[in-house]
């Protein structure tokens, strides 16, 4: 597998890297990996914003209530 090697990376930035990697159980390496395919192939929506399109669907869906009387005429209209 190929390898990289970040010449001059600021410290700031190390840092705060490392910091990430750590919230998300990951190596520094992992992290990096993790964010390059996220900049390298955007196409792939996070889970956030999958939840936000869901949600949005939702909302445009009009309610489709049924009341107690709906059932028992397709019950009935099920037995003719």
């Amino acid at each position: 597998m190929p390898a990289l090697t970040i010449k001059n990376m600021p410290d700031e930035l190390y840092n705060e890297l490392k910091s990430v990697a750590s919230k998300h159980h990951r190596s520094i390496n992992s992290e990096v990996i993790v964010r390059l395919k996220q900049s390298v192939f955007p196409d792939k929506i996070s889970p956030n914003q999958f939840l936000a399109n869901i949600q949005h669907l939702r909302s445009t869906i009009k309610d489709n209530v049924l009341t107690a009387e709906d059932i028992d005429k397709a019950i009935e209209d099920g037995r003719a």
